[in-house]
């Protein structure tokens, strides 16, 4: 309102044409009605006139107050003298001009404050701002609607036949009118009514010949619950009428009929575009517009990331070559030079991971481990070298299966099908095998050289990165190959987001790419990440999957946010290459890092977070003054537990 001209200037034509109840309105809302006591003000201030003395005799700068209640004589006598002056009549008879932007913001307000039921604040905004809710006819319509007056909402559509740009319109929406028609007569039990709507009415419109057919079905219907639910309608009232004013809405351009509950829609953009360009947003956000402020700019800050060193896990005695956590965001295993896998329990409460169960055995290292979509089984995985393959039942620890097809074989990837009870596996030396839990053959490809595996959510398709810088997908049931991405350097490892469209690629001197499975095209190439011929395992992660974390050969650990291709934090900490990065699936806040210096790290927010700080977007603590108790540190480690850091 204040755009439209300070005080009030900009309305009601200088206070012309309103009427005693108005200005009693605006009275009540804590306002000075321009027609009434503020005029003689207006004038006042704007320095055209002296402010005229009360009738009472009371202090000559009073608002035309008597004995503290408003003097509605002295008040028109100070509108009478203004309007006598005619320069300050006719500036106060202009009207300001409201540019478009203005008329539509004062639509939106008063729509949604006669959603509220204002109806005579809005009355008043319309009339001191000279706007127009809506076209005269559109009112009509809408009130003949929602009080089920068919025949007379028919004949609106006729008024608002020029006003709609296709002619096709007012087909469909008499069409909808029909239909709503048609079904309350079913559910009053009028069946001829409706059938005689039916024949002669909408049969004749020769729009939606399936639709009519299905509506012809409701005549069998044997009461009127039994229509409700077949025909997945509300029933006669004010809300199947809502819905049906809804969707008619969408024919009417907006200068007739406003959306239904524009504003609305508009915060709801406004909060989540602000989420969307949140470099550090990590939670869910509610599109209930009650759960955010809207008198303030949605931010996250980086003390909410993973950023900060939480924990470091030292009970590996050699390089750790992968980690990776479970589907249900409880366990993390990890697998090492040293021969073994452990399995870590995450506390629900306090984040802390506490060791669970150690496997040992696996003669060669373990480099590669995955989960079943259940979580029950863990399958590891050796280096180049290594011919055989573990699966181990996680709950008691006890091995299941060691699988081994042939010495010569070079087992060092493995993904599980969607269905928990098959697996796929296969190396660098030219074999691809899809097996059971017992490790019995299924299925097997010749001549495929296997960096990496991944089974799609169809259950019958595998994706498989070969040394021909590539991925293929391979069909078991149909035994069909396809291309799907080619890259110009050796695909070291890849991963496919949950919705299995996006592939997260790390390739040899090149780093991280994101390709599009669907379309088949680069996405985004990622800077930052120092990446050689290391095998280096990346992860997307966080709330929705919209961060993207790698390791790296500079001993960082990388995140950036999916959209963007600068690193938005590089983690330090780890003193050689960081082999793997997992993202917890169900604590957006919590990542493990696993690096050739034997540890693993655990990263997550700032330990003591300062919420008065986090909301004005400041740090207020140094790194030392942010040191948890809770980390566990060695004595060779102890100076680099804390070196968080990264860029803000």
């Amino acid at each position: 309102m204040q755009a439209n001209g300070a005080g009030g200037g900009g309305g009601g034509g200088g206070g012309q044409g309103q009427t005693p109840e108005l200005a009693c309105l605006s009275a009540q809302n804590g306002e000075s009605s321009p027609s009434a006591a503020s005029a003689g003000d207006l004038a006042h201030a704007n320095g055209l006139l002296p402010a005229a003395p009360s009738a009472a005799g009371n202090n000559s700068n009073s608002l035309s107050v008597n004995n503290g209640v408003p003097g509605g004589a002295a008040a028109a006598s100070a509108t009478a003298a203004a309007l006598a002056t005619p320069e300050l009549g006719s500036s106060l008879k202009k009207k300001k001009r409201l540019s478009q932007s203005d008329e539509d913001v004062i639509r939106l307000i008063g729509q949604h404050l006669n959603g509220l039921g204002l109806n005579q604040t809005v009355d008043l905004l319309m009339q001191e701002s000279g706007c127009r809710l809506e076209h005269p006819s559109a009112t009509k319509f809408r009130n003949h609607v929602m009080e089920g007056d068919w025949d007379k909402a028919e004949n609106d559509l006729n008024e608002l036949k020029p006003l709609v740009h296709s002619p096709h319109a007012i087909v469909r929406m008499k069409f909808l009118l029909l239909q709503q028609k048609y079904l309350e007569y079913l559910e009053d039990g009028k069946v001829l009514e409706a059938l005689q709507v039916l024949r002669c009415e909408l049969t004749p419109l020769k729009y939606n010949t399936e639709r009519i057919h299905v509506l012809s079905g409701y005549l069998m219907c044997s009461h009127a619950e039994d229509l409700r639910a077949k025909a997945e309608w509300e029933g006669k009232g004010t809300a199947s009428r809502s819905k049906l004013l809804d969707k008619l809405q969408t024919y009417l351009p907006p200068s007739v009929m406003l959306p239904p509950r524009r504003l609305q829609t508009l915060l709801r953009q406004a909060v989540e575009l602000q989420r969307d360009r949140c470099l550090y947003h990590n939670t869910k956000l509610d599109n209930n517009l009650d759960s955010v402020s809207l008198l303030i700019d949605h931010v996250c800050s980086r003390r909410q990331f993973p950023c900060y060193t939480q924990q470091i896990l030292t009970e590996h005695c050699n390089e750790v070559w992968f980690c990776k956590f479970s589907n249900d965001g409880t366990k993390l295993a990890t697998g090492s030079k040293d021969t073994t896998v452990i399995i870590w329990q995450v506390d629900p409460d306090t984040h802390l991971l506490k060791l669970l169960k150690t496997l040992e055995g696996h003669a060669y290292g373990v480099s590669y481990i995955a989960w079943s979509p259940d979580d029950n089984y863990l399958v590891a995985c050796g280096p180049d070298d290594c011919s055989e393959l573990w699966l181990w039942n996680v709950q008691t620890g006890e091995l299941r299966t060691k699988m081994s097809q042939s010495h010569e074989d070079s087992l060092t990837s493995v993904a599980w099908n969607p269905d928990g009870k098959r697996f796929v596996t296969g190396g660098q030396r030219g074999q691809f095998y899809q097996c059971d839990l017992d490790g019995n053959l299924l299925d097997s490809w010749e001549g495929v050289r296997v960096q990496c595996l991944w089974c799609l959510s169809d259950g019958k398709t595998v994706l498989a990165s070969d040394t021909h810088q590539r991925i293929r997908g391979y069909n078991f049931e149909d035994l069909t190959d396809r291309n799907i991405v080619q890259e110009d350097h050796p695909i070291m490892s890849f991963t496919i987001s949950k919705n299995g469209r996006l592939a997260l690629l790390n390739v040899a001197t090149q780093g991280v790419h994101l390709w599009d499975l669907q379309d088949r095209v680069l996405v985004r190439k990622y800077q930052g990440v120092t990446q050689g011929f290391y095998t280096i395992h990346s992860c997307f992660g966080g709330h929705n999957e919209d961060f993207i974390a790698s390791g790296s050969e500079d001993h960082k650990v990388y995140i950036w946010h999916k959209r963007s291709e600068l690193p938005i934090a590089e983690l330090t900490g780890h003193t050689r290459t960081v082999n793997c990065v997992s993202w917890n699936p169900q604590i957006p806040s919590m990542m493990a890092s696993a690096s050739d210096d034997g540890t693993v790290r655990i990263w997550g927010p700032a330990p003591f977070l300062d919420h008065q700080n986090i909301e004005g977007g400041h740090i207020g603590e140094s790194p030392e003054a942010a040191r948890p108790a809770r980390q566990t540190c060695t004595a060779e480690n102890k100076g680099d537990c804390f070196s968080v850091e990264g860029k803000d």
